[in-house]
Formats: structure tokens, C-alpha cells, sequence
């Protein structure tokens, strides 16, 4: 039995339909909601719904999952309609739960925005940041957050790293302020403000015998086994596109990884080579047991998008950071475009006496 059957039947949860005063007359949806909803109610209900757990609800608001439920059927008694659905441990929002839930949203956020205006007439700068961001662009948006930190340290931040099919669901949920990601989702009514440059560079480990060599053909590529990330990656299409628009079939995937961390060590192990964006060598630098190689048709210059909901207002916090990476990137892009050319160099420097293109003569 879910968690709900636990402390209360289905409907003891979701309440009466009808709502009224002492007097026996009823009484409107905002007044009763004025009178008898507590902020720790809908803060529950917005945790419930946003995760789709008791249990995850009540580990992140450090509650037991009996006050939980209490607080839910509080506020569904006060709404006067059925909140939630459940089968078995599934949760599912009612079409009433899903309106109470953009409310949630819209009241924190309105609280968020009136925190930060009266910290900025008090002459400080406070609030919340919620950033989402692709796997590839965990490299970047610490050094974005960072910066951004430094100028506002009363700013606290929240960043989730996930892949792009779990980051456009939460697109469509609206659980953050702002998304970095690759290619806006066509699916998804976004609006997307270009970011950086997200090269996408050939990587092997430094003792390969492709590495040094210039002008390596994108056919020769097809020699070597690949370490890629799972299908659906941007970086992943991204190759298979350029492959295809050059007549040239798909590569042969020795191995398929979840994250670009996995990816480097397998490279560096001799299992493959691989396409990552440039940022993902922002720890080790060219230096390191990696080696970007010189090939025709690389780097695949795509951009990463700093991108919102189209319609929702952006937080006073998310505005400040959309304006901040607005005014920063192209000093982001001025860096990056340095650490490529010093790729360039090491790659020219690593093995001189190799001037041949890969063939093998």
C-alpha cells in the first residue's frame, strides 16, 4: 500500500467537495484558502508534487511522512477537491493538484522576488538561484555561478546536473528558474538566449598513435573504436550527423557511458577514442593524459543556450544571472577560444617528427 493508505483512506486525503462557515453557507475558494492554508501547507504539497514522493518530500523538508500527509489533507480539505491520486507507491496530480501547483510555484516564486527587492532596498543582494544544466555543461556553470556568487554572496544557489531527456522534463515541469543546455528542445515553447561556444573535440589518451599527427582525415576516425555517451546525447548526434552530411557511415561504439568523467577514463585506458566538448578538460587541461586531436572537420562548433520557460517571469535572481552571463560570455568565449588554440599547440608540439595525415605511410 502507498504511503497515503497508510494514515488515511483516499478520502479522508483529498477532503469534501463542498466548503462551509459556522453559519452553514458557503464560503469562496480564496477566503477559505486565506482563513485555513498555512504556507507550510502548500510547501509540502509543492515538495509532493515536484518530486512525486512522500518519502523524498519529507527528507528534503526533514519532516515524517505522517506530517506529511497531515498537511495534505489539510489543504485538500480546504480546496474542497481531490489533490492527488495514487496507485500502488505512483503519485499522480489531480487536474486540481496541477492547478494548486502552479499557484505553489507562482507564490514562491513571488516570495523569492519580495525577499531579494527588500534585501536590495536594505542594500544587500538575497535569494535563491535554481539552475538545472546538461551533464556536458557541469564544467561551465560552476565558473558561471561562481563568478556570479562573488558578486551577490547573499545568493544562494541550487544546480542539478541530469541529462538532456530528464532535463527538458523538467523544462515541462517548471522545477527551475534557468536550463544550460545544447540544442533548445523544438518540442518544449522556450526561450533560449545563445551562451557560449561548445566546441566539440576528438579526445584519446596522449600515448595514441594518432596523437601529434595533423590533419588527420574524419575517415581515418572510422578505424578506431569509439567511448561514447548513450543515444540521444548531443554530443553523440552531433558526430553522426557530421559523418553522415560527409558521406561516411557510424562509427563502431565499443563502449556506451553515462557521464563524460567515465568517458575520459576509458580514453585514457586505451578502450577508444571519443567526441566531448572542449570544457570537459577544464580540470586537467591540455596538458594532461588526454589529446585533442587535428581533424578535418573539427572542432564541431555548437553553442550551449541559457534557456527559460517562454511566458513564465523570471525571478528577480534569475534575471540578474541571465544579465550577468549575458555581459560574460563573450569573455567566456575569448577564454575558451585561447584554451583551443593551446590544444592546437600542444597537438602540434606532442610529436613533431609525425607530418603524415593518418594513413599510415
Amino acid at each position: 500500500m502507498g504511503v497515503l493508505a497508510h494514515h488515511c483512506d483516499q478520502h479522508d486525503i483529498n477532503g469534501p467537495v463542498t466548503k462551509q462557515n459556522h453559519d452553514g453557507a458557503r464560503i469562496s475558494l480564496a477566503g477559505a484558502l486565506a482563513r485555513h492554508t498555512t504556507l507550510r501547507q502548500l510547501q509540502v504539497f509543492e515538495a509532493v508534487a515536484r518530486l512525486g514522493s512522500f518519502t523524498r518530500a519529507a527528507e528534503e523538508l526533514y519532516l515524517a511522512q505522517p506530517t506529511v500527509s497531515m498537511q495534505l489533507k489539510k489543504l485538500a480539505d480546504t480546496v474542497g477537491m481531490p489533490l492527488i491520486e495514487q496507485t500502488g507507491i505512483r503519485i499522480r496530480l489531480t487536474d486540481t493538484g496541477r492547478e494548486v501547483y502552479a499557484a505553489c510555484q507562482e507564490v514562491f516564486r513571488a516570495m523569492a522576488d519580495l525577499e531579494m527587492k527588500v534585501a536590495d532596498l536594505k542594500g544587500v543582494k538575497r535569494g535563491r538561484l535554481r539552475l538545472a544544466v546538461i551533464t556536458s555543461a557541469k564544467y561551465l556553470a560552476p565558473h558561471l555561478l561562481g563568478q556570479f556568487g562573488r558578486l551577490h554572496p547573499g545568493i544562494d544557489f541550487s544546480l542539478k546536473v541530469t541529462n538532456r531527456e530528464r532535463l527538458i522534463e523538467r523544462i515541462e515541469n517548471h522545477e527551475d528558474d534557468l536550463y544550460i543546455l545544447g540544442q533548445p528542445p523544438a518540442e518544449l515553447d522556450v526561450e533560449a538566449h545563445p551562451l557560449v561556444p561548445n566546441p566539440l573535440v576528438i579526445m584519446v589518451s596522449h600515448d595514441h598513435p594518432l596523437s601529434g599527427v595533423l590533419n588527420i582525415p574524419l575517415k581515418r576516425l572510422l578505424e578506431e573504436p569509439f567511448v561514447l555517451r548513450e543515444p540521444g546525447s548531443g554530443t553523440r548526434d552531433a558526430l553522426f550527423r557530421l559523418l553522415e552530411e560527409h558521406g561516411l557511415p557510424a562509427p563502431v561504439v565499443r563502449m556506451e557511458l553515462s557521464s563524460n568523467e567515465s568517458i575520459k577514463q576509458a580514453v585514457v585506458a586505451g578502450l577508444g577514442i571519443s567526441v566531448l566538448s572542449l570544457h570537459s578538460l577544464a580540470l586537467e587541461g591540455t596538458n594532461g593524459p588526454i589529446t585533442v586531436l587535428d581533424v578535418l572537420g573539427f572542432p564541431i562548433q555548437r553553442h550551449w543556450y541559457l534557456a527559460h520557460s517562454k511566458g513564465r517571469k523570471l525571478s528577480v535572481v534569475a534575471q540578474s544571472f541571465l544579465d550577468f552571463v549575458r555581459q560574460e560570455g563573450p569573455h567566456i568565449a575569448e577564454e575558451l577560444d585561447r584554451k583551443l588554440a593551446e590544444a592546437r599547440g600542444a597537438t602540434r608540439i606532442t610529436r613533431p617528427e609525425k607530418k603524415s595525415d593518418g594513413s599510415g605511410r
